[in-house]
């Protein structure tokens, strides 16, 4: 009883002396210079390689130590850049004539985000967006293609038509034909996982045999998943300035 009644008192009180824990502050997005290649003519650079996958023992301290050091350059938040560096180390592993850059990922993150105005800095521990990622509906809209749905509604909610979903932005369509979980475990992929989704784009990337590392393979690539060459521009605009700050001393 005395038990509960102190309990009850202390409640709220607050150690004078305790630290404050202060949440880390929010770098400001890094500027991105604004480049207009032809498709073809030029590749983004590569920037600062993920660490070397290593399918026997654990590697997650190298790709942590990574991702801080490339966040504190391009200003992405650690567990982003951790997702994308994961997809191009798994890549290497499983298509290594690929030559997929975690730099093209972020790329594509970026501008998916600043067309779709959701915050990719908010990122469960667990890599799943806090609040989850669905585009307005492919209904044949000025300027929107007509997509009647493909997935039930089970991943945008609409039995009518399609949305794109997650911070990658996949159609249903193609979300079903490359899912795949990123962590191995077995379970469900899911799109509004930042791990999930960007292994799935490199996978989508990488299907068509291109190498990214040169100029033909990659504009191929990036244009497969939106043949707007506006769009690859801005991409390779943000791979490009991504690579750059990544090796700054």
């Amino acid at each position: 009883m005395v038990a509960g009644v102190v309990l009850v008192l202390t409640i709220g009180v607050r150690n004078p002396n305790e630290p404050q824990l202060v949440p880390p502050p929010v770098q400001p997005a890094l500027a991105i210079p604004q480049q207009r290649p032809q498709p073809g003519a030029e590749s983004p650079r590569a920037g600062l390689a993920a660490p070397v996958d290593r399918p026997a023992v654990s590697d997650q301290a190298e790709l942590d130590a990574w991702a801080a050091r490339v966040a504190d350059k391009t200003h992405i938040p650690a567990r982003v850049v951790s997702a994308y560096g994961r997809a191009e180390m798994w890549m290497q592993r499983q298509k290594p004539t690929c030559h997929l850059s975690w730099a093209t990922l972020a790329g594509i993150g970026r501008v998916e985000a600043e067309r779709g105005k959701f915050d990719l800095s908010a990122i469960r521990p667990d890599g799943r967006v806090v609040m989850p990622v669905v585009g307005p509906p492919l209904d044949g809209s000025p300027g929107v293609p007509a997509v009647h749905d493909t997935d039930g509604g089970k991943l945008d909610g609409d039995k009518s038509w399609d949305h794109l979903i997650g911070p990658l932005q996949f159609p249903p369509s193609t979300w079903k034909k490359y899912q795949e979980r990123a962590n191995g475990d077995g379970g469900t992929p899911d799109p509004q996982n930042v791990d999930d989704a960007a292994f799935t784009a490199a996978r989508y990337l990488c299907s068509g045999g291109d190498d990214l590392g040169t100029p033909a393979g990659w504009w191929r690539a990036v244009l497969f998943y939106n043949s707007a060459v506006t769009y690859g521009q801005d991409v390779f605009s943000a791979a490009d300035a991504y690579a750059e700050a990544s090796v700054a001393p």
